[in-house]
């Protein structure tokens, strides 16, 4: 037992083990944490004292910083908590997933997506997918009250005294459970939780619902867990409310956590929305297919009129190059799923919010008359044109801006078009 100890041990102060959590946490970026240090100050800190730090973990006297507390709205109105560790911690926090998850990885349930190497969202949702196409289209939607804040750290360790059996790593990882919070320059005592925002947290959470995972596959229930939310899938609506019921008494009563059964329920596919999907039935090919949720595309819509308001007093290119990031990271969150009517809708109305940009830019006659010359208007109508006192929307679904800054000149200055990544994605996929 000894032997083992100290290999575990050893295997998380190593200094292959130490590198790779510092390029993971230098890869993640980042916030600073309570005490200032950025990122990018990691490398010369190590250096300096990298092995002050092994020692001080080897010899129990490892002190983690209290986490800072951030507040990220929510589209609800509410806000996320999270809680920031400093670098240093991140990196050590690293250094013990990377030992642990070699331990836990075989044993996790295979229903579980979230948080571990080589699953992802897209996998979550097509097995959601094959249950619905295999006739189970009651779902059973848990949702877990501020999970991370309700976590009780005596049932944490002991679950991960299961299968971790060195005391040095248990006691370094309830350490960072207890570190505490600072708030507005407060320190508040941390005696129940696992903060967001920490690379150890997802782990945690992970041992934590396993226990529940493994229940619901002792009762031969069918669901998908992506960290605290949970799907179980059944095939009629007697069974799915009398799932709720038991697998919801189980969670408070044996996990110790709390479940919202406000917003719990029970849904058909097409009323159903997780991870920011949507459901719906294809007449023709008589299958369930995924989309993004109406939320999730109003929440897109939200985000290009920020990118595309004529106040935002940034560069053309700069705008173009934020368009850019969010279009293509949309697409590829989305990609499994259908929403090519929604691409034509959004493009054009992203191209007449640019236009408006366009016109408001150009600003005084002289510069309007000038830029429309040179985008092959005939210098009587550039005069003209340029002259309009129409508003800035009106001028943008005028032929005074559609006949210059044409679709074509848009694609070729940067704009880069949903509809095309979403064609891109789908031959691609």
């Amino acid at each position: 037992m000894e032997t083992e100890r100290n290999e575990l041990l050893n295997q998380l102060l190593s200094e292959e083990n130490m590198i790779e959590a510092y390029k993971q946490v230098k890869r993640n970026r980042g916030a600073s944490g309570i005490d200032g240090m950025e990122v990018t100050e990691l490398k010369e800190y190590l250096e300096e004292h990298g092995e002050e730090i092994k020692e001080e973990i080897r010899t129990r006297r490892y002190k983690p910083s209290p986490v800072r507390r951030v507040e990220i709205p929510k589209e609800n109105g509410g806000v996320r908590l999270l809680g920031i560790p400093t670098v240093k911690d991140r990196m050590v926090q690293q250094m013990i997933v990377q030992v642990l998850t070699p331990i836990y990885e075989p044993i996790f349930s295979e229903h579980s997506y979230g948080f571990r190497p080589g699953r992802n969202c897209e996998m979550a949702i097509i097995k959601v997918l094959e249950h619905m196409n295999e006739g189970l289209h009651w779902i059973v939607d848990i949702d877990l009250e501020k999970f991370f804040d309700n976590v009780h750290h005596d049932k944490l360790i002991r679950l991960v005294s299961q299968q971790v059996k060195d005391g040095d790593v248990i006691s370094l990882i309830r350490k960072f459970l207890r570190s505490g919070i600072m708030i507005d320059d407060e320190y508040k005592e941390s005696t129940i939780g696992t903060p967001q925002g920490g690379n150890l947290s997802p782990l945690l959470s992970n041992i934590m619902l396993d226990v529940l995972d493994k229940e619901l596959e002792a009762r031969g229930l069918n669901f998908v867990r992506y960290a605290d939310d949970v799907q179980i899938l059944v095939g009629s609506q007697k069974a799915a409310n009398r799932v709720i019921e038991n697998v919801s008494r189980y969670i408070e009563k044996k996990l110790g956590l709390k479940v919202n059964m406000t917003k719990s329920k029970v849904n058909r596919p097409e009323d159903t929305k997780y991870l920011g999907f949507g459901f719906y039935y294809d007449k023709l090919q008589k299958t369930y297919k995924a989309k993004p949720h109406k939320l999730s595309v109003e929440k897109l819509k939200r985000k290009l009129k920020q990118l595309t308001s004529r106040n935002w007093g940034v560069s053309m290119d700069y705008r173009l190059l934020k368009i850019k990031q969010l279009i293509v990271g949309w697409v590829n969150y989305f990609k499994i799923a259908s929403f090519k009517k929604v691409c034509k809708q959004i493009d054009a109305h992203t191209r007449f919010r640019l236009r408006m940009c366009i016109w408001k830019r150009w600003k005084r006659i002289g510069t309007k008359y000038r830029a429309l010359i040179k985008l092959g208007v005939n210098k009587y109508k550039a005069w003209e044109w340029a002259n309009s006192r129409k508003a800035y929307a009106r001028v943008a679904m005028s032929y005074i801006m559609c006949r210059t800054v044409t679709n074509a000149r848009l694609k070729k200055r940067g704009l880069v078009s949903l509809l095309d990544q979403y064609q891109l994605k789908h031959i691609l996929v």
